[in-house]
C-alpha cells in the first residue's frame, strides 16, 4: 500500500491516495479541489496506477469540489458518501449536485475494495456534519475534519452538532 497526501484548495484541505501498487487500482479520498493536480498525483509514480472510487470522509465542499472535473476524466468512477451528507443539503456548503452519477451511499460497518486494499467505514461521526466517517486502510485512519491537531472540525456549521 501506497498512500499520497496533497493539499488542495484556498483552504489546504487534505486529499489522499492510496494505491494497492500490485493491483494498480487507487482510491482518491476528499478531493478538495485541483482535479489536475490529484490525477497526476496517481500516475506520478505509475503511469498505469487507475483510480477505483473516490471517497468522501463528508461532504462539505472543501472535501468535494474537484468531483465534477474528476468526473469528467474518470466518468464511470463511483462516488461514496455518508447519505446524511448527500440529500436536502445546505446548497452553500454542500457543492454535489444531487443527480450525480453512480454515488453510493456507506456507513458504519461497510466495506470498498480497491485492489487487495479493504477500505472499512470503521466510524460514523456527525458531529463536524451530519455524515462525517472515519475510514480506515489498514492501520491507517481518514478522519476527514472529525478530528483536528488538538481539536476536532467546527461544529457551528448546519447540520454540525458539538454534542454529537
Amino acid at each position: 500500500m501506497r498512500i499520497k497526501g496533497l493539499q488542495v484548495g484556498p483552504i489546504a484541505t487534505n486529499c489522499y491516495i492510496v494505491e494497492d501498487e500490485t493491483a494498480k487500482r487507487a482510491a482518491i479520498i476528499d478531493p478538495g479541489e485541483d482535479a489536475g493536480a490529484i490525477l497526476a498525483a496517481v500516475t506520478r509514480d505509475d503511469p498505469d496506477m487507475q483510480v477505483a472510487c473516490i471517497l468522501l470522509t463528508h461532504g462539505h465542499y472543501d472535501h468535494t469540489s474537484a468531483i465534477p472535473d474528476l468526473r469528467e476524466a474518470l466518468p464511470d468512477v463511483p462516488v461514496f458518501i455518508h447519505r446524511a451528507d448527500f440529500v436536502d443539503k445546505d446548497p452553500r456548503l454542500f457543492t454535489l449536485p444531487p443527480d450525480l452519477p453512480n454515488v453510493h451511499f456507506y456507513d458504519e460497518g461497510d466495506k470498498v475494495k480497491v485492489g487487495s486494499l479493504l477500505i472499512e467505514v470503521v466510524l460514523h461521526t456527525p458531529g463536524h456534519s451530519a455524515g462525517s466517517v472515519v475510514l480506515k486502510v489498514d492501520d491507517v485512519l481518514f478522519t476527514g475534519d472529525t478530528l483536528f491537531h488538538g481539536s476536532c472540525g467546527r461544529t457551528d456549521f448546519p447540520d454540525g452538532d458539538y454534542g454529537q
